[in-house]
């Protein structure tokens, strides 16, 4: 049997360290998860206390259309029915882009380090994938990426607030990026951390796609929401170009309790506000320590900070370990000498705190 020649060359995803897995290996009782982005504070309590009606009737397939959060995001958003699309987290609808849009032949622009399942599935896809470096201080290279765009491009990914550095693109770049942007490219804005990021920051990202046809918005019920385990996000953008996507898709792509506590989540804002908050303080905390200790991070509106040490991350990722923290190595995201650190609970913060201060001790 053979495969797409390209899939040789390509490594599957490899996910973070899983607790039950750490807890064996350094014979641990608790372990801290701080390597994925999720949210510590778990998620809507209407959802853990209406789950159980959710169980009835598995045995049919979900509904594909997906009408009832269709229509309670549409009415969030104020957007019409048919300007979603739904996917089995956000990274299908990456997928669905790629299947819809490249080709061999055409190529697709993206920053590097960002999400990588743009090039993953651009890839795949027989596309040219054309990474830009980020600036020095985590920023998209704007200048270089738009001088990259020729007729074979089809598709702009723009992570904001990127993953991993948090950074979140301003208004004034993101107008200048869709004013410059030829109509036959087709700009994606991946906004997963979206609840994350100050409210005064973010990019007016919907009106945006109700005045350009052009426009894909991305966002998902797995991170402030607090519903990863589940799989569903969605895409927001004109009619039409929704309806190209579609035949992309396929049928029955997310579950029924999916859709269902997707709705009863959107529905508590209570939950989303308060956690958010919550994140935000511990974040700006943990942001003094680092002050404090002398180490840099890049400016994240994210619920995670990329920090850069004078040790490389894998050194830190596995003292950490040790102590039962689980965190993301900047080496394995092509960042040397950082680590991505997802914010957690105001205790276990400061638990990291204290053992990051005894290892850039040890260290000198």
């Amino acid at each position: 049997m053979k495969t797409k020649s390209i899939l040789t060359e390509m490594a599957p995803y490899k996910p973070g360290k899983q607790i039950e897995d750490v807890k064996k290996e350094y014979n641990l009782e608790k372990i801290v998860k701080l390597a994925s982005n999720e949210n510590p504070f778990g998620f809507s309590e209407e959802v853990k206390r209406k789950l159980p009606a959710l169980l009835d009737q598995l045995e049919f397939y979900p509904d594909g259309y997906a009408r009832e959060i269709r229509e309670a995001v549409a009415s969030f958003y104020n957007v019409d029915e048919n300007q979603l699309i739904f996917g089995n987290g956000s990274d299908e609808i990456v997928q669905i882009l790629c299947r819809a849009f490249l080709e061999k032949g055409t190529n697709t622009i993206m920053a590097t380090p960002t999400f990588p399942q743009y090039k993953h599935n651009a890839l795949i896809e027989g596309a040219e994938a054309r990474e830009i470096p980020l600036t020095e201080d985590g920023h998209h290279d704007i200048e270089a990426m738009l001088q990259e765009i020729d007729e074979s491009t089809r598709v702009l990914w723009l992570c904001s607030p990127n993953n991993p550095t948090g950074v979140l693109l301003d208004q004034e770049t993101v107008d200048d990026i869709i004013e410059r942007t030829p109509e036959h490219v087709l700009i994606v804005m991946d906004e997963a951390y979206f609840e994350y990021a100050d409210t005064a920051k973010r990019y007016p990202s919907i009106e945006a796609v109700q005045q350009h046809n052009n426009i894909v918005v991305l966002r998902t019920f797995s991170k402030a929401y607090g519903l990863a385990g589940l799989r569903i996000g969605y895409g927001i953008a004109d009619a039409r170009l929704v309806a190209a996507m579609e035949p992309a898709r396929e049928p029955f792509n997310t579950s029924v309790i999916a859709q269902k506590a997707a709705v009863i989540a959107l529905d508590d804002q209570h939950f989303l506000t308060q956690t958010v908050a919550e994140t935000q303080q511990n974040k700006k905390d943990f942001m003094k320590f680092c002050d404090d200790a002398g180490l840099r991070y890049d400016q994240s509106e994210a619920n995670f900070l990329l920090i850069h040490l004078p040790i490389s991350g894998d050194e830190m990722f596995e003292y950490l370990l040790t102590k039962g923290f689980i965190v993301r190595s900047g080496e394995a995201l092509g960042l040397p000498n950082s680590i991505r650190l997802t914010i957690g609970s105001k205790e276990d913060m400061q638990s990291v705190q204290y053992y990051m201060k005894e290892k850039l001790m040890q260290e000198g």
